[in-house]
């Protein structure tokens, strides 16, 4: 996956996060949602009420709308804008 972070700003700690069992590169002080963001990671769930189950992802990106819901170390529904990385945490989406 590439890397969509600005070039050049100052960053935290490089971190591993594992998301749908794949090695992402993360940051300490980012949030979850920027880092899949960065990895290219778009689709974070699935509608439910959609009968073609309609492809969902972050929309507000401050923990308002609830569209960034992935599971984090086996709890679901974490919000990804609201949850910050760190190493080792890993991620599930149901957007596989």
């Amino acid at each position: 996956m590439s890397d969509l972070r600005i070039k050049g700003r100052r960053r935290g700690k490089r971190v591993t996060i594992r998301v749908n069992g794949a090695p992402v590169a993360a940051y300490t002080g980012e949030t979850l949602f920027a880092a899949l963001l960065a990895a290219g990671i778009r689709t974070l769930r699935h509608s439910f009420n959609n009968p073609a189950k309609t492809a969902r992802g972050g929309f507000c990106g401050m923990g308002v709308c609830q569209e960034c819901r992935v599971t984090v170390d086996g709890l679901p529904d974490r919000r990804a804008c609201m949850t910050e990385v760190r190493e080792g945490m890993e991620v599930a989406t149901d957007g596989r």
